[in-house]
C-alpha cells in the first residue's frame, strides 16, 4: 500500500502542463526543468509524509520563482530548505520573504514534523507562471491575473485539485493563503465542486511581509491557533 508520500512523488513525478497559455504567459514547472528538483521533493516528502495519515489541505496561489518554482517545495526557499529542512538545494540557491514568514510560523506550530504531520501544502496552480517585466527579467505571474489565463488552465486546476485530494485529505477544513482574489475564486469553485465543508482564509505571507511587517508576530500567532482548530 502506497503511503502518502508515494502518492505525492508520484503527483510530482508526472505532473505537466500541455494545454496553451496565453501570448506572453510562460510556465514554471521545476519538476522536468531541473533534474535535481525531483530528488530533492522526493526526500522532503519521504522525510515528512512516510505514513498513511490525513492531512489538513493549505492552499496557495500558485509557486513563485523563488520558492517552490526553484526547489519544488511550497513556500521553501534555498535557504530554508538547507538550514531549516535540513535538505540539498537543487543546484541554485534563493531567497523568498514568504519563506521566511512561513518558517517563523512553523517554528511557532512546534517545528516541521509537527506542522507536516498535521498540513499539506499546494496551491491552485501547483505550477506556476512568468511574464517578461520592465527590465526584461522573467517576474511571477498570477492565475487570476488574467481570466484568459484561468480560462485556459482552469481544467489543469480542477484535475489537479482533484488528484490532490485522493492523497488522503480531511475534508472538513481547507486553508486559502490569500483573503482577496485567491479565497474568493476557491470559495467559488468549492460552491461549484463542494470539494470541502468550509474554507478558512489567512492573510498571504507576501503580504504580511510586504504591507504588515510590525505585525508579523500576530499573524504568526493567528496562523497556529487558525490551524490547529481543526484538530482540537
Amino acid at each position: 500500500m502506497n503511503t502518502l508520500a508515494d502518492k505525492i512523488i508520484s503527483f510530482y513525478t508526472e505532473i505537466d502542463f500541455r494545454g496553451i497559455l496565453p501570448a506572453g504567459v510562460s510556465i514554471m514547472n521545476p519538476f522536468r526543468n531541473n533534474p535535481d528538483v525531483i530528488n530533492t521533493v522526493t526526500l522532503f516528502y519521504r522525510k515528512y509524509y512516510s505514513d498513511y495519515n490525513k492531512r489538513h489541505m493549505i492552499i496557495g496561489i500558485n509557486p513563485g520563482r523563488l520558492g517552490a518554482g526553484a526547489t519544488g517545495i511550497p513556500f521553501t526557499d534555498t535557504i530554508r530548505l538547507k538550514q531549516v529542512l535540513g535538505l540539498p538545494a537543487p543546484g541554485i540557491e534563493t531567497y523568498e520573504t514568504s519563506s521566511v514568514f512561513m518558517y517563523g510560523m512553523i517554528d511557532r506550530y512546534g517545528g516541521p514534523e509537527a506542522f507536516y504531520g498535521d498540513h499539506y501544502i499546494s496551491s491552485v496552480s501547483p505550477l506556476g507562471f512568468t511574464v517578461t517585466g520592465r527590465n526584461g527579467r522573467q517576474v511571477n505571474y498570477n492565475y487570476y491575473d488574467s481570466r484568459e489565463l484561468t480560462g485556459h488552465i482552469m481544467d489543469f486546476i480542477l484535475d489537479s485539485l482533484r488528484a490532490q485530494l485522493e492523497f488522503g485529505i480531511f475534508r472538513d477544513t481547507c486553508f486559502c493563503l490569500g483573503s482577496g482574489k485567491n479565497y474568493s475564486f476557491l470559495t467559488e469553485l468549492n460552491n461549484t465542486y463542494g470539494f470541502f465543508e468550509k474554507i478558512v482564509p489567512l492573510e498571504h505571507p507576501r503580504y504580511i511581509m510586504q504591507y504588515r511587517l510590525k505585525k508579523k508576530q500576530f499573524y504568526t500567532d493567528m496562523y497556529v491557533e487558525k490551524l490547529k482548530a481543526p484538530l482540537q
